[in-house]
C-alpha cells in the first residue's frame, strides 16, 4: 500500500497558480534602498509580478502573511548581504523558502551581495558573528534549521555581486530577468505539451 506522504507523479500534478512570480528576501538595512530596490523596479518593469515586504497590508500579522506569500510565489530571490543572518525574520523566511523548494518545487536564486558565498555556506565572517549571538538566545533546533537552510541555499547556482561592481548592476538584473523569462518559456512550453 502506498504511503499517504508520497508526492503525486508529475503527470497527475495540476498546474499550480501563483499569486507572485517572484518573492524577494533581503535585509532591508543592507539593500532596501540600493540593490534590492533596483532589482524590484527592473523585475516589475519587465512585467514580472514581484513581492517585497513593503507590499504588506497595514494591520496584518507580518510574519504569517510573509510566510503565506512565500508559499504563493513561484520563485524566490534571496539577497544575502552582510547583516542578513543577524535578522531572525530573514532566517525564518529563508527556512520557509527552502521548505517550499523541497515540498513545492519552488525555484530559488541566491544573490551574494558583497558577501562571500563561502561565509554563507559555512556561517563564517558576519554570518558566524550572527550565529554566535543566535546560539545563545534561540532554540537549538531552530538555529540548526537556519544553518541547514543557509548551507543548502548557498550551494545553489546564483549570482555574486562583489565590492566595486555596482556599476554592473544593470548587467546582473538583465541576467536575472533573462533566466526568469527563459524559465517561464520552459514552463509554458511544458504545459502546452501536456
Amino acid at each position: 500500500m502506498a504511503s499517504s506522504t508520497q508526492k503525486p507523479s508529475s503527470s497527475s500534478t495540476s498546474v499550480r497558480k501563483y499569486e507572485f512570480e517572484v518573492f524577494l528576501s533581503f535585509r532591508g538595512e543592507d539593500t532596501r534602498n540600493n540593490f534590492t530596490d533596483h532589482l524590484f523596479v527592473n523585475l516589475h518593469g519587465m512585467g514580472i509580478k514581484t513581492f517585497r515586504d513593503d507590499q504588506l497590508e497595514r494591520g496584518e500579522e507580518i510574519k504569517s502573511e510573509l510566510l503565506k506569500t512565500i508559499e504563493e510565489s513561484r520563485i524566490s530571490i534571496v539577497v544575502f548581504s552582510k547583516n542578513y543572518a543577524h535578522s531572525k525574520w530573514c532566517l525564518d523566511e529563508l527556512a520557509k523558502i527552502m521548505e517550499c523548494r523541497e515540498e513545492m518545487e519552488q525555484i530559488v536564486f541566491p544573490v551574494f551581495y558583497h558577501v562571500d558565498p563561502c561565509d554563507v555556506r559555512k556561517q563564517t565572517g558576519s554570518f558566524g558573528e550572527a550565529f554566535s549571538f543566535h546560539e545563545r538566545n534561540v532554540d537549538g533546533k531552530k538555529v540548526q534549521r537556519w544553518r541547514d537552510s543557509l548551507t543548502e541555499a548557498s550551494n545553489l547556482s546564483g549570482f555574486h555581486v562583489n565590492d566595486g561592481y555596482d556599476h554592473y548592476l544593470i548587467f546582473f538584473f538583465f541576467i536575472i530577468i533573462f533566466k526568469l523569462k527563459n524559465f517561464y518559456f520552459f514552463i509554458l512550453t511544458k504545459c502546452l505539451l501536456l
